[in-house]
């Protein structure tokens, strides 16, 4: 009877319905219990992968109340709260780690306008504007945002002002015809608010963002910083393809600043594909396949090829492994997720895409340890979106980053939970079956060597199973499978098993003799994780990071002292 009662405080196998005995853990959105992670890893997580469409668990209000509740109270967390949350935001939207700027820029408006009790925050937040919002996009954003937060003060109307002015008047000319408008305001809704002075061409620059000009020759403007306005205008009043090619070779004109009508003419496309910026050619692929312009053996495509090929050109750019992997997940399929927009897509473009996936992780080195990479494929992660990106769910983006370290890493294998695979009689085989899931796990023949696109689609056809982090370590371990590392890509929502995931990772150093270690790749910015924070031997790093594949290597290459097979 002894043993019976000692099994409900069994800190060994305790069901992920339970916490374990003795372990600080909290109940997760899925039902299960998990472990918190604290206020600046949560801040990480929102910074890089946002909460747009929530997740499969919670809503996108409800993450959003408990992450801006997160980044407040990391602002009085200590004396350099103010300046350590600023500068996390500034770091991480600079440096291109996310995938987006949007939760960046939303920080910043929340610090600004809600940080008013804390030394310096709002005045720091105000102060960090011109880096965070790098474009009229940016700014927008931010503004609006404020406006719902905290309305019109001073500090921000200074703030906006001195974006304006702290630009020469050909950057900014390129900014207010480049980002017209966006989220309800326009240059000149900010301009009239906000009154910047200026002299010389900035002016002449703010006084037709404001009134326009009233006549357009056909001249060029004397004035080289004006010189795109007048393209610009000289355009809009005399449309033509011809015309067109010429403002684009001759001043430089982008797609945003070429009348709508126009966009239809394949000439015009190769004029922009010339001087194209690397992110623009990523979100235009389709359109410049749908024109004609990018064709088999093309010019154009070679072109292209030639540009995502480019390991210098893709680092300057600072373009972000999403951004490419969403431009082959959308161009490979032929059609758009909206509209009846079609095209015939071209297999060197997809190629060419796919190698730039793995080349915009940057450089890693192999480690020369063995990788077992588990792919959680159930409901949950094929109820969120990663950073906001329509149609790219977080189980498949989880193969997709997994391919990155299969690349680099000669031993490793694939796994993944499913409904149909092998289910282990310690994880309460069966349990969940009335309830529709079967908590299996499978190995999975995936390889880097295919092409991304066919790995996205043969993991969107998995059957999902329970959400059991657990099935990885205990798989490895009754199989007998050695490995070094465990890297488990998922929402953190772990519910149907019957022993945590940390008590597999113990048994299994116990069982096999090898101080294994745990990486959990969060997908989704929730406030759990897997991961026991007291085990020096497991790490918690956020999906789609940019910097994730290099931190998973150093940390599975280090040495963790204290680390042995029996803790």
């Amino acid at each position: 009877m002894s043993t019976k009662y000692a099994q409900h405080v069994s800190a060994a196998n305790t069901p992920q319905s339970k916490p374990i005995p003795g372990k600080a853990m909290v109940p997760n959105s899925a039902g299960g219990f998990a472990f918190p992670v604290d206020d600046w890893t949560r801040l990480d997580r929102f910074l890089v992968l946002g909460n747009e469409a929530g997740t499969y668990y919670a809503s996108e209000q409800k993450l959003t109340i408990e992450n801006a509740a997160c980044v407040l109270r990391c602002l009085t967390s200590a004396p350099d709260g103010p300046a350590r949350v600023v500068g996390r935001i500034v770091e991480i939207s600079a440096s291109g780690r996310a995938p987006k700027n949007d939760a960046a820029v939303f920080a910043l408006a929340l610090v600004a306008s809600r940080g008013a009790a804390q030394p310096d925050a709002v005045r720091l937040a105000i102060a960090a504007l011109p880096r965070v919002c790098r474009i009229g996009t940016h700014l927008f954003q931010f503004v609006a945002a404020c406006r719902d937060l905290r309305g019109w003060g001073r500090a921000l109307r200074r703030a906006v002002a001195d974006w304006y002015l702290t630009k020469d008047a050909g950057a900014l000319a390129y900014q207010v015809l480049k980002y017209q408008q966006r989220n309800g305001w326009s240059h000149r809704d900010l301009l009239r608010l906000t009154h910047p002075k200026a002299a010389g061409s900035l002016n002449d620059v703010l006084h037709w963002s404001v009134k326009g000009w009233p006549g357009v020759g056909e001249a060029p403007h004397p004035n080289a910083a004006l010189q795109r306005i007048w393209a610009f205008e000289r355009l809009k009043r005399s449309p033509s393809a011809a015309l067109a090619c010429r403002m684009i070779r001759d001043y430089g004109l982008t797609r945003e600043m070429i009348p709508t009508e126009l966009l239809a003419d394949a000439s015009v496309w190769e004029s922009l594909l010339e001087q194209m910026p690397f992110t623009a050619m990523l979100r235009n692929l389709a359109t410049m396949t749908r024109v004609g312009l990018l064709t088999p053996l093309s010019s154009a495509a070679n072109t292209v090829s030639a540009a995502l090929a480019d390991s210098d050109r893709l680092r300057k750019a600072r373009v972000h492994p999403v951004a490419i992997l969403t431009a082959l997940k959308t161009y490979a399929q032929g059609h758009g997720e909206r509209g009846k927009n079609a095209w015939t897509p071209v297999p060197q473009v997809i190629d060419a895409l796919d190698g730039a996936f793995y080349k915009a992780f940057g450089n890693v080195e192999p480690t020369g340890k063995r990788w077992l990479l588990a792919l959680d494929v159930s409901g949950s992660m094929g109820g969120s979106m990663v950073a906001g990106v329509p149609n790219l769910s977080a189980r498949e983006a989880s193969a997709a980053l997994a391919l990155v370290t299969a690349a680099v890493e000669p031993e490793h294998a694939f796994v993944a939970f499913t409904s149909d695979g092998w289910q282990s009689t310690a994880a309460g085989k069966g349990q969940w079956a009335n309830l529709g899931y079967n908590n299996g796990i499978s190995t999975l023949p995936i390889s880097p060597r295919q092409r991304l696109d066919d790995v996205v689609k043969t993991i969107s056809g998995l059957p999902m199973g329970g959400t059991d982090c657990a099935l990885p370590m205990l798989w490895a371990t009754e199989h007998r499978v050695a490995a070094d590392v465990f890297v488990v890509l998922t929402d953190n929502e772990t519910w149907a098993g019957a022993v945590h995931p940390t008590q597999a990772l113990q048994q299994y150093r116990q069982r096999m003799g090898i101080p294994a270690k745990l990486i959990v790749v969060g997908m989704t910015a929730t406030g759990f994780s897997i991961a026991d924070p007291t085990d020096a031997g497991s790490m918690d790093v956020v999906g789609f990071d940019a910097n994730v594949p290099a931190l998973m290597a150093d940390f599975a290459g280090g040495q963790q002292t204290g680390l042995s097979p029996d803790e």
